[in-house]
């Protein structure tokens, strides 16, 4: 008998039956926060070591990563603008995931969504905003999802490892920019590789002071639609039976490989809007490094987050606090601002080897309960 049984909650008979669920849902929820805790906190000691090691002072580098971002509406601002393509990005490589598929492509794809958002903004400039802005997101969106299906029918079709095309076609993207940048509507003024900017109408408006782009609206809408359509669609349904045996869902009548190449072009969609974004709402242009670090980043929330759709984005706030507060650490304390790319790595290690050990022990505990099960069967076998 367990022990929930054993130890069942006094009081009237509505609080007897509706106590023990709740308790263990909560105990369950306490559980799982449990690694999430120790690896935060075992990272944060270790890069506070680290930081007194190189001479800094960890107090003071840690209030300063933590708390810039809510300091001012300054600090604000820059973090929901952050957090707006690490999202995206971090969407774009769960949801293939889902399906046992890695898309290591998300920059390779937000570059090409970037210029597609780029091109549209720029030869179409004399467009009126209700309809030059729509278009430049959606050309954006379908420019990434082009750029990933590529990936989806080599994969599909000649069985090639989505791994290896969508990595190689990062390096293909780069040089596309670099064209279109330095070639086809450069800014002679600019020193760089750089656009033209984009026209007034393909400008995402601003909320509030400082201002805030509208874009960050869409991709809260865009990461409710997701954690909604993974958990309560006929879709969603398939993509994680596709992740957890695709062998069995072949058997129950799914196709397989449509889930997969679906999976893949939706993600390149996603990473294409957060290009269209990035053009729209912060750069007005496209330009050599746009991508940033975000599919690294993007890669990290996406494990971190354990490929759940609906803890995505709360992961990305998280690391979006860290991104935005490491350039005031670096003025505060002296620490480098490449410490919070180390403590980002180590809360995801911690996390997997929590993993690792969470296993062994389940392992061990099965272990003993048989041998108990096998002493108590055996008569005279010691206990």
């Amino acid at each position: 008998m367990s022990s929930d049984l054993q130890e069942a909650p006094t009081g009237t008979v509505d609080d007897v039956a509706v106590a023990p669920p709740l308790a263990q849902r909560a105990k369950s929820m306490a559980y799982a926060a449990i690694p999430y805790v120790i690896a935060v906190l075992a990272a944060f000691v270790v890069v506070g070591v680290l930081i007194a090691v190189l001479g800094h002072d960890p107090a003071k580098a840690f209030r300063a990563v933590l708390t810039n971002s809510f300091r001012n509406e300054t600090g604000m601002v820059q973090t929901v603008h952050k957090w707006a393509p690490l999202t995206l990005l971090s969407l774009a490589f769960a949801i293939p995931l889902g399906a046992g598929r890695f898309n290591i492509g998300g920059e390779g794809q937000m570059i090409l969504g970037s210029v597609g958002a780029a091109a549209v903004g720029i030869t179409m400039s004399d467009l009126p905003m209700v309809v030059l802005l729509p278009l430049v997101i959606v050309v954006g969106t379908l420019a990434g999802a082009v750029w990933a299906g590529i990936s989806a029918w080599l994969m599909e079709s000649f069985h090639v490892n989505e791994i290896l095309s969508t990595v190689l076609l990062n390096f293909v993207s780069f040089e596309v920019l670099d064209y279109v940048a330095s070639v086809v509507w450069s800014d002679p003024g600019a020193g760089g590789a750089v656009t033209l900017p984009i026209g007034d109408g393909a400008v995402l408006p601003g909320i509030g002071r400082p201002p805030m782009h509208t874009g960050v609206l869409l991709v809260l809408l865009v990461s409710v639609v997701a954690a909604v359509m993974a958990k309560r669609s006929v879709a969603g349904f398939e993509l994680r039976a596709v992740g957890l045996n695709e062998r069995a869902s072949q058997l129950h009548g799914i196709r397989t490989g449509r889930v997969a190449v679906t999976s893949m072009i939706v993600a390149g969609g996603l990473a294409g809007l957060a290009g269209a974004i990035e053009v729209s709402g912060v750069h007005q242009r496209t330009l050599e490094g746009i991508q940033s670090n975000f599919l690294l980043l993007g890669i990290i929330i996406g494990l971190i987050a354990r490929g759940s759709l609906t803890a995505v984005p709360f992961v990305a706030f998280g690391i979006a606090v860290l991104e935005v507060g490491a350039g005031s650490m670096q003025r505060v304390s002296g620490a480098p601002v490449e410490i919070v790319l180390i403590l980002e790595g180590l809360i995801l290690l911690f996390l997997l080897m929590s993993d690792v050990a969470t296993e062994r022990l389940q392992r061990a505990r099965a272990g003993r309960s048989a041998r108990r099960a096998s002493a108590t069967a055996t008569p005279g076998a010691p206990a």
